[in-house]
């Protein structure tokens, strides 16, 4: 199995001794505590889980303004965007060494992580302007990851952190949240050596699905891992429950048995495009995968960033060697009407585009929101079931 980034292994932050970690949750009640960012949190499970490793925390300034310009840590380490606590107000703490971070997504805040507190830096416009410009390539508020990221306070509390728990994502997602130490596991014990990753935030659709056919074929790969965003998304955005019930559905129906796994992880949506697309090969890598699927506008919104930015930046921004995971580079994927199967548009020279099934995304959401299910060549009849439940519930 491919070894993680930098590391002949994982180094997980979740405190996985009961004892240990029984100790620490008495140890956080005497601490001085700060509510973080959702964000934040978030970045904790993914420390938590392993995803993040080697990280031992959060960042300080020099260290996230580093991986913002050129994606390296101030000693070296490889690493695509800043992972900070940024928080409004330090005033609760009062110089304390050690604190209680308490997660935002949770009734009662809940202590999430202890962290020990190695720095606290406010963070200049001109800095908040770098890594906002460096990260999402604009500084307009409209983008909802710029504003989301404007949002969190401009002090950084930088150190290492005992992660205590995975916030709402393991209660709340038993079946689908799995850390990227739980992924190797069941890789190995599946008995996997090439496995590509499939990112979504969506439900599945039939091109998708197809998608995940050609890339385990022409990578000749043992099985494939359905790796679902669990966390906060935009508004319209369709819920984890929704996703995760219409794409075991499809695995169930339409895939080989012991070909492919259903997870997702806890983290919040970027929507940084091409360097979101770097983070996502970054932690695939992590739990296991050797390859990993990469389309068009991968974690992009809006009209942000070119179709092909976020396969382009691995050859022209990501460092030669820094990455093991081999990157899928797949085009819009649709039916052809001529060839009565799903092809990648790039690889059909000769079709217009009246050859092609072709659905908006508005044009399916008003579909299914009216009880139509759409055509057969664009989504399997059992997803659009389940989806059109959904919308008919809004």
């Amino acid at each position: 199995m491919i070894n993680p980034v930098g590391s002949d292994s994982l180094k997980p932050l979740y405190v996985a001794d009961d004892a240990t970690r029984a100790a620490l949750i008495e140890e956080a009640r005497d601490l001085p505590s700060v509510e973080i960012s959702s964000a934040a949190a978030a970045n904790a499970v993914m420390l938590g889980g392993g995803y993040f490793s080697p990280l031992a925390g959060y960042m300080n300034l020099a260290d996230a303004l580093g991986c913002a310009r050129d994606m390296h840590t101030t000693d070296g380490r490889f690493f695509p965007v800043p992972i900070l606590n940024l928080v409004e107000s330090v005033d609760a703490l009062a110089g304390a060494e050690r604190i209680a971070l308490r997660d935002p997504n949770v009734d009662g805040s809940p202590v999430i992580a202890i962290q020990q507190v190695e720095s606290i830096e406010t963070v200049s416009d001109e800095q908040m302007a770098l890594m906002t410009d460096k990260v999402y390539r604009t500084l307009d508020e409209e983008h909802p990851g710029v504003a989301a990221f404007h949002g969190h306070g401009r002090i950084a509390i930088s150190g290492p952190i005992q992660v205590l728990n995975y916030s709402y994502f393991e209660t709340d997602f038993p079946d689908t949240f799995r850390t990227a130490v739980q992924i190797r596991g069941e890789i190995e014990q599946r008995g996997w050596q090439r496995v590509v990753a499939f990112q979504t935030r969506n439900p599945m659709h039939l091109a998708h699905e197809e998608l995940c056919h050609m890339a385990m074929d022409r990578l000749n790969c043992d099985g494939l891992v359905i790796h679902m965003l669990l966390g906060k998304l935009k508004p319209g955005d369709i819920p984890a429950d929704v996703r995760d019930d219409a794409i075991r559905t499809m695995v169930r129906l339409y895939f080989p048995e012991n070909s492919a796994m259903v997870t997702g992880y806890g983290f919040d949506m970027l929507y940084a495009g091409p360097r979101e697309a770097v983070l996502h090969a970054y932690f695939r890598q992590n739990m296991g995968a050797s390859h990993f699927i990469i389309g068009r506008d991968h974690a992009g919104v809006g009209d942000y960033y070119g179709a092909f930015d976020a396969q382009e930046i691995f050859d022209t921004e990501v460092p030669a060697g820094a990455l093991g995971i081999e990157i899928f580079r797949a085009d819009h994927t649709a039916w052809s009407n001529k060839l009565g199967r799903v092809v990648m548009m790039r690889e059909a020279p000769d079709h217009s585009k009246e050859d092609f099934v072709l659905l908006s995304g508005t044009r399916v959401r008003e579909m299914l929101s009216e009880g139509i299910a759409p055509p057969k060549e664009f989504s399997r009849p059992e997803v659009a079931e389940i989806l059109i439940k959904y919308y008919q519930s809004l």
